[in-house]
């Protein structure tokens, strides 16, 4: 049998074609990228974009009973307060100095589990770096790249639609 012979036979050509199509498939899904929509101040409880190609995810669906967002001022040290560490208090997280209202997610942010790092602190440059370190659980985001401001605005975009936000740092 020569080497064309081997080439055209039946096993090789399917063996073939089946491994194109699985490449061509495989670039396919990968090439869609999966991306949160804009967040839309006059409805804060759409869907986004990725919500909707996630069905199944393991994340909290966008809450349906959010309060409109406050503006009161809390000062860094006010909003140290509110870290979990006290159950009689609330927990709050802030992104770009917008304060939200954790609480109802003790099992992620409460005290000593994974998420607590940002509690009772503006921990924007840590949700863009996508760290839980507590030295990067801080307010200052401007050394964040692009990737990493993208990050941060779909940290402050999954926020905006499921807690409530209660204030505004001040300084």
């Amino acid at each position: 049998m020569t080497w064309l012979d081997t080439l055209t036979s039946t096993p090789v050509l399917i063996a073939g074609a089946l491994g194109i199509s699985a490449a061509v498939y495989a670039k396919r899904q990968s090439a869609s990228p999966v991306t949160p929509a804009p967040v839309q101040s006059t409805s804060r409880t759409a869907q986004s974009t990725m919500e909707q190609k996630k069905d199944g995810s393991v994340m909290s669906p966008p809450a349906a009973n959010l309060e409109l967002p406050k503006d009161d001022p809390i000062s860094v040290a006010e909003l140290r307060q509110y870290d979990g560490t006290d159950p009689s208090k609330p927990i709050y997280v802030a992104i770009k100095g917008r304060v939200f209202d954790v609480s109802h997610k003790k099992e992620m942010y409460g005290k000593g589990t994974g998420y607590n790092v940002f509690a009772g602190k503006d921990a924007s440059k840590g949700l863009g770096m996508s760290s839980l370190d507590p030295k990067d659980a801080v307010a200052d985001y401007s050394g964040l790249n692009e990737a990493q401001m993208k990050t941060l605005d779909q940290w402050e975009s999954f926020f905006e639609k499921r807690y409530n936000i209660v204030g505004k740092v001040v300084p």
